[in-house]
């Protein structure tokens, strides 16, 4: 079985960021799909939002339930792919197509599927930022 070893003399940003890496390459994540329970690969999920204290992950066509936290799936995506665009929604990184101003200092972003999420006017100078990296 393949397994990675990181050996350092003290826990650091780096380090957490390298752990981040290879755990978001790893690549699943349980869902609920109505009674049932499935995995589905993080590199298909498009975005995630929660609404009402639940978390919904968005694919390409489809929509599922996690049973985790915003905040905890934002930490076991890793910031390297996905960012924080509003207080309740995290969105992929490769899967944005487009970005264009919209109202009040807000922006649209555009998707690869057709869908479009407002990065909300906090957010937006942070996403530019991880754009242009």
């Amino acid at each position: 079985k393949e397994y990675i070893r990181i050996g350092c003399h003290k826990v650091d940003s780096n380090v957490k960021e390298i752990v981040q890496f290879v755990k978001s390459r790893q690549g699943k994540i349980d869902v609920k799909d109505g009674d049932e329970m499935r995995s589905i690969p993080i590199l298909d999920i498009y975005y995630v939002e929660s609404v009402d204290n639940k978390t919904f992950i968005y694919m390409k066509k489809d929509c599922y339930e996690a049973r985790i936290r915003l905040h905890e799936l934002e930490d076991s995506l890793g910031r390297d792919r996905f960012i924080r665009i509003s207080k309740s929604t995290i969105v992929n990184l490769m899967k944005v197509e487009a970005i264009k101003p919209a109202l009040n200092g807000r922006y649209m972003c555009r998707l690869n599927n057709g869908e479009n999420v407002i990065i909300s006017r906090k957010y937006v100078a942070d996403f530019k930022e991880k754009l242009s990296r």
